[in-house]
């Protein structure tokens, strides 16, 4: 359900798990990278995600402020009580994809809640080539915006070979926050969103049926 991490009691479960085998490996790998200059150490990855089992992983800008710092859940999930958070629900659900199987990640995983510069960016090249060796079933690299396909950009001039041995599918699109989908004219609004919509179908034809498309078949 989207919003969860506004119930006390449900993120203080999913604190009490984030060392559960399947997501340990990952949020070690976050420990491990703790604080960077003047920024936050990154959110662990919730264990609502199957962790090191996840077909894709879903790359944003970086931790918003639900996400990290003193008031945020401490974890990156689309679960965060937030409208960015609740948007990638929706359109995961509406292409038929089970967000457990979208580990989320960011451009520059520590927290800064603003725009990362291009240094910054460089700085989340090594977390994410760590991150990809910790996942042996990916299969897909969603760009969510700019600023995750830049650094993909960056992450594919140093790790080139890593893409291509793994035959890693990028797709790229917009970011699926309220700022990045506004625009005056209705139309184009709409165009984003389908562009959207657009490139989680063919995410989702990579990734898989989710278990209740499959219940479903039988």
């Amino acid at each position: 359900m989207p919003r969860q991490m506004g119930n006390p009691r449900y993120r203080a479960d999913q604190w009490a798990h984030r060392y559960d085998p399947h997501v340990e490996p990952i949020n070690r790998l976050v420990d491990d990278l703790g604080t960077h200059d003047d920024a936050g150490r990154p959110p662990y990855v919730a264990p609502m995600y199957r962790g090191v089992d996840a077909p894709a992983v879903a790359i944003l800008r970086d931790p918003g402020p639900k996400a990290g710092g003193v008031a945020g859940s401490g974890f990156l999930t689309i679960e965060n009580d937030d409208q960015t958070a609740e948007r990638q629900f929706t359109f995961f659900a509406g292409a038929g994809i089970d967000g457990a199987d979208v580990l989320p990640w960011n451009a520059y995983p520590w927290y800064i809640n603003s725009k990362p510069t291009r240094t910054q960016l460089a700085a989340g090249i090594e977390p994410l080539r760590h991150l990809i060796d910790l996942l042996p079933s990916l299969r897909v690299v969603l760009l969510f915006g700019a600023d995750a396909q830049a650094a993909w950009r960056l992450f594919l001039a140093r790790h080139g070979d890593v893409a291509r041995h793994r035959s890693l599918l990028a797709l790229t699109t917009y970011h699926p926050s309220r700022q990045a989908l506004q625009h005056p004219s209705r139309a184009e609004r709409e165009r984003r969103e389908e562009h959207i919509r657009s490139t989680l179908t063919t995410a989702a034809g990579v990734i898989g049926p989710t278990d209740e498309q499959l219940t479903s078949r039988q």
